[in-house]
């Protein structure tokens, strides 16, 4: 009868450890779906917005510069007035280079400024308490960014949870 109840003494205290092993569980979230519904309305995003309209309104202001100039240089050529021809054509260039400049220039500083909208610390200081609330209250030991796990080739629907962060954030915002 010893022997028995040192037997089963020893067997449960070799398998206590096993029983207090916790399961990883994993958690997706979808960050960019996140930033374009949470974010765009906000006043930074806006501003962005009409940042990218005035340099497209710029840029198709000096595009229909140059077609005039175009048109100009097509009249001069049925003319044969080549002196203008040469004049229109070196404006045309010249102003080509300028624009192609011009939009590579302010496309890199809007880039840069979005980018810099989704990295600000306020929103992702919000967009990680409130992933961090969901993950803790449902178990979940990590998070990861859906869009940044190349490992991943498959994972459930049912551990995405951009929905219902996106459901938190929003009823916050309100």
């Amino acid at each position: 009868m010893k022997r028995f109840i040192i037997s089963i003494s020893i067997i449960f205290v070799a398998l206590t450890p096993l029983a207090a092993q916790q399961l990883t569980r994993f958690a997706l979230v979808d960050m960019t779906r996140i930033y374009e519904t949470f974010f765009r309305d906000s006043r930074p995003v806006r501003e962005w917005q009409e940042q990218s309209n005035l340099i497209q309104a710029e840029v198709n202001r000096q595009t229909a510069e140059i077609e005039k100039l175009q048109q100009n240089k097509a009249d001069a050529i049925a003319r044969n007035d080549t002196v203008m021809s040469a004049h229109y054509d070196s404006e045309i260039y010249t102003r080509t280079q300028n624009l192609q400049e011009y939009y590579r220039i302010k496309t890199a500083e809007l880039e840069e400024r979005k980018k810099n909208l989704s990295s600000s610390s306020d929103f992702l200081n919000q967009v990680n308490t409130e992933i961090q609330y969901i993950a803790e209250s449902e178990g979940y030991t990590m998070v990861l960014d859906k869009n940044e796990t190349k490992g991943i080739v498959w994972s459930s629907a049912s551990i995405d949870i951009t929905d219902k962060v996106l459901a938190s954030l929003l009823s916050k915002v309100r």
